[in-house]
């Protein structure tokens, strides 16, 4: 299946692919766009939007993406998941930063990404290890 967000991605557009890809849709192609075509693309391509304005998966309420997946795939029943999504969720929402003593470094992280990877798709292979880690941590 295609899923199909904003390009630059950083902490949310990061992680959703990784739970995508790792609790969802093994085989998911993820495609970045430009943030005004994520629709017009999801369409053209057949594709799920997800993180970008309108999309069929984006924020909720309070709720950054990665929380809002987590909940239409239930996933919630795994701990390190609803502990990751914590994380994700202060490093994602800019009033919750400080909700999670972890979420500052991972915001740092996503944003120095961004100055060190040019290519979308070779930055979320890079970031795919940052939350593989996370989530390990999460576990023990």
């Amino acid at each position: 299946m295609k899923w199909i967000t904003r390009e630059r991605p950083k902490t949310d557009r990061i992680a959703c692919p990784w739970l995508i890809k790792r609790f969802i849709d093994f085989e998911a192609e993820i495609i970045f766009v430009p943030a005004d075509q994520v629709l017009l693309e999801a369409e053209r391509r057949k594709a799920t939007s997800f993180d970008a304005p309108g999309a069929t998966y984006t924020h909720r309420g309070n709720k950054c993406t990665f929380e809002v997946l987590i909940d239409e795939y239930t996933l919630g029943g795994d701990p390190a998941l609803t502990r990751l999504a914590k994380i994700v969720h202060a490093a994602d929402i800019s009033d919750d930063l400080n909700t999670d003593p972890l979420g500052p470094g991972l915001l740092a992280i996503g944003i120095g990404g961004l100055y060190v990877e040019s290519d979308d798709q070779r930055l979320l292979e890079k970031g795919e290890f940052v939350y593989d880690a996370l989530y390990a941590w999460c576990q023990h």
